[in-house]
């Protein structure tokens, strides 16, 4: 099953739909960060709206960022990418574990907390980039995101996100974000509302191996669907090197590099994103020392 976002454009283009495929994406992601289940269902679900978000940026040059900060038990969840998308994150509690909700599923809900906010930050190549900062209202996500959109993008939206767990991963993981352009009647609208309470959960669609386009023909009520973009390929990918981690330890001041020479006469770094180990040898953190030294 490969990961794909493709957008469409229903009735005659007055509704857009976004729907993805990102079952691989999180896979890696879960394997990277050994991640318990309830842990995949919450990070997979931020991982698929990021790509989804990142897909509409315009420019190689723009960086997405998105923070989720709940007073749940996993703790803060962080997503970077850029327009291609090429997306990393990082959980906080990876391991987080709960029972399952009332309704027999894993507690995201729980485990993100209904309280705390999405911080969005959008860096365009503006003077300023864009934040926007929203509540959470029910840490499932699809519905925060939904929430997000209208309060700081003013936005109309529905935010579909689910990912399916098994004994093995990953089984299905996606998501689909709908917009209702200006000149949308009432009539098509309340026509997708219904056809989304119909259509019921993505990952449960993924699963039936429905195509995107059958899941946008679903979701939408409309036959006669439009695709715009074709398949998009989002990827989970770290671009960390050890020149970047070198920079990090350039931050330190002397006195606590030197403290690392004489303590322990080497350093390890290890990335958040993608838990890579890069480690400085004596000679390596003098280099440093040495540079820091002449400026």
């Amino acid at each position: 099953m490969n990961d794909k976002i493709i957008k469409f454009l229903a009735y005659n283009g007055k509704i857009s739909i976004v729907c993805a495929n990102t079952t691989e994406l999180v896979e890696k992601a879960r394997k990277i960060h050994d991640l318990s289940p309830l842990a995949t269902a919450a990070f997979g679900r931020l991982l698929t709206i990021t790509s989804i978000m990142a897909q509409e940026m315009k420019n190689p040059t723009d960086k997405l960022t998105i923070q989720i900060k709940g007073n749940g038990k996993i703790g803060t969840m962080i997503t970077t990418a850029n327009n291609f998308p090429k997306i990393k994150g990082y959980v906080e509690n990876t391991h987080v574990d709960l029972p399952l909700n009332e309704f027999g599923k894993l507690d995201v809900g729980g485990a993100v907390g209904q309280e705390g906010y999405i911080n969005v930050i959008k860096d365009l190549g503006l003077k300023k980039p864009y934040i926007g900062i929203s509540p959470l209202t029910l840490g499932e996500l699809a519905d925060d995101f939904t929430n997000y959109f209208v309060n700081s993008e003013q936005r109309n939206s529905a935010v579909a996100l689910g990912v399916l767990v098994n004994k093995d991963g990953v089984k299905t993981a996606g998501g689909y974000l709908i917009n209702p352009m200006p000149d949308a009647t009432e009539e098509d609208i309340s026509k997708v509302e219904k056809s989304i309470f119909e259509a019921g959960a993505i990952s449960k669609m993924l699963d039936e191996n429905l195509s995107l386009l059958e899941i946008a023909k679903k979701v939408t009520g409309d036959e006669n669907i439009r695709v715009m973009e074709e398949e998009t390929v989002p990827i989970y990918e770290c671009d960390c090197s050890k020149e970047r981690m070198a920079d990090v330890l350039k931050t330190l001041d002397e006195a606590q590099i030197k403290q690392i020479i004489e303590e322990d006469e080497k350093a390890e770094i290890i990335c958040h994103f993608c838990n890579k180990k890069y480690n400085f040898s004596k000679e390596e953190l003098e280099e440093i020392l040495k540079s820091k030294s002449q400026k």
